[in-house]
């Protein structure tokens, strides 16, 4: 495949050729950075691990250049962080056994630039071989403006396919902003806590993350802790780790559905359960 960016990449695990490893994948991540496939992405890591029907692979649209930085790496250029951090996304890659790892390598700028279609255009390719079942993105609620407009060209990438290729599931799921203030009967709950021991290595291997400066090892493992732990009041826990995802199906099934009121509509019902409870017991 014939990528856009000068340093784009592809890396492939298993050492299979580019397009069967990807025509082979059944769960997509879709996402902005390196690291957070490992973060938001770990329940389809881990449906796939070890599984000779199940593949899983990954899409990392941005370079990854203007991350924090610290301690051994606080004189890192941008252009050396780029590297180390496309080195860290493939060592993921091999550690979590995925089908394929392919780094887009866009600035941030290009991929908020919704009049700029590359970012579109590529993942619409991908897309059309992987053809997914299950694909994660980050959630529309997101805090971060690279990942809501990753998820926005992920979602025009999608809608663009004819409806029989696209993806049975698509989740929004938890980085920059968790997902706990949903209703619960509109969670998707995602399940992470499969070989624990894999799902803290893969967020230790960017250790320029990390010792950079951010401990994504320890909040990433603590919110998917406290998720299981505080989703229901009333019941034992279900398991002892999950990730919670917003179902962005829907906009998958009707791509004239708007994406703001979608998610709006969703804020406005937890609004209403704030209000009527405090009007209940007031």
């Amino acid at each position: 495949m014939e990528f856009i960016q000068a340093k784009a990449s592809s890396y492939i695990p298993s050492g299979k050729d580019f397009d069967s490893a990807l025509a082979s994948t059944t769960h997509l991540a879709i996402v902005a950075h390196q690291d957070d496939t490992e973060i938001l992405a770990y329940n389809g890591i881990a449906e796939c691990f070890g599984k000779k029907d199940l593949n899983f692979s990954s899409v990392i649209l941005s370079n990854g250049s203007g991350s924090p930085r610290t301690g051994n790496y606080a004189a890192f250029s941008d252009e050396e962080m780029q590297a180390i951090r496309r080195d860290e996304q493939n060592k993921a890659a091999s550690l979590g056994n995925f089908s394929a790892q392919i780094q887009l390598a866009y600035p941030s700028s290009e991929i908020k630039d919704a009049a700029n279609k590359n970012t579109v255009c590529e993942l619409r390719k991908i897309l059309e071989t992987a053809q997914p079942e299950v694909v994660y993105l980050h959630n529309p609620a997101d805090k971060h403006d690279t990942h809501v407009a990753t998820m926005l060209r992920a979602i025009e990438a999608i809608r663009s396919l004819p409806k029989e290729q696209r993806p049975k599931k698509v989740y929004g799921c938890e980085v920059w902003r968790d997902l706990d203030w949903m209703m619960d009967d509109e969670k998707v709950v995602l399940p992470t806590d499969q070989y624990p021991h894999i799902a803290q290595a893969l967020i230790a291997v960017f250790d320029s993350q990390v010792s950079g400066g951010k401990r994504y090892d320890l909040a990433t493992v603590g919110r998917r802790v406290a998720n299981a732990t505080y989703f229901a009041s009333h019941a034992v826990d279900s398991c002892d780790s999950m990730n919670f995802g917003m179902d962005l199906s829907p906009l998958i099934e009707d791509e004239d559905l708007s994406i703001s009121e979608y998610v709006g509509a969703a804020i406005q019902r937890f609004q209403n359960d704030v209000a009527n409870k405090l009007d209940a017991m007031s």
